[in-house]
């Protein structure tokens, strides 16, 4: 037997509950190569079920859409899928998308030497089925504390989408206008027609937000 294997075999393994470190988080998720996500949340470990495809798959591939469509027309802003995030000595989530400015372009986050980001993107968006009770309470103060600057829950059960940006170090929801269109307050032209992105007409929500990547606003921040 090789000596990595023995090591494996002196590594606990992860478990639903646990309550560990950051850095005893990652000795065990490394341990674990096959496994999929794992979360460390206020110190807590959280495990997903395996994900179906209607209540979590289809609505994320809308959401990376959506968001891939602003990034390939916004330099200096990087999107990323279920990548690890380290935030603090508790949290290590892994959000279903990511958003953040470069930090070379002055974000407030980098990425480490081994890959991982670390700090605290400029957005992180869920998809909340089964996991609307962590993703709206310890993630989110998790998220808050740590200084993102927009949250975005999307609540498939519910049917409900949940923008939230940070001001005076607390998270107040974004509204939709009159339109039905929420509007980021971070990435300008980052606009989204909410009941059309539930109801799964990504064509609207692409009209939508290729008309705002070709406003002055839009322009004006990929020139900063």
């Amino acid at each position: 037997m090789s000596r990595s294997s023995l090591w494996r075999l002196t590594v606990p393994p992860l478990e639903n509950g646990d309550r560990l470190t950051r850095f005893e988080f990652e000795r065990r998720y490394n341990a674990m190569p096959k496994l999929k996500k794992a979360e460390l949340i206020e110190g807590t470990v959280y495990m997903a079920s395996p994900l179906r495809f209607e209540p979590h798959a289809e609505p994320h591939a809308d959401l990376i859409g959506w968001l891939w469509t602003y990034k390939i027309v916004t330099p200096g802003v990087r999107l990323g899928d279920n990548p690890t995030v380290r935030l603090d000595l508790d949290n290590e989530p892994q959000p279903d998308a990511m958003l953040l400015i470069d930090a070379q372009a002055g974000g407030q986050s980098h990425l480490s030497q081994d890959g991982y980001v670390e700090g605290a993107p400029e957005l992180v968006a869920e998809i909340a089925a089964s996991s609307v009770t962590v993703d709206l309470g310890d993630k989110k103060r998790a998220y808050r504390r740590n200084g993102i600057q927009e949250y975005l829950v999307w609540q498939v059960f519910e049917q409900r989408i949940d923008w939230f940006h940070l001001e005076a170090g607390e998270y107040v929801n974004l509204h939709p206008d009159a339109a039905g269109v929420i509007q980021s307050q971070v990435f300008p032209g980052l606009w989204l027609d909410e009941s059309a992105l539930l109801a799964g007409d990504m064509q609207q929500v692409l009209t939508i937000l290729q008309a705002e990547v070709n406003s002055i606003e839009h322009q004006a921040f990929v020139q900063s």
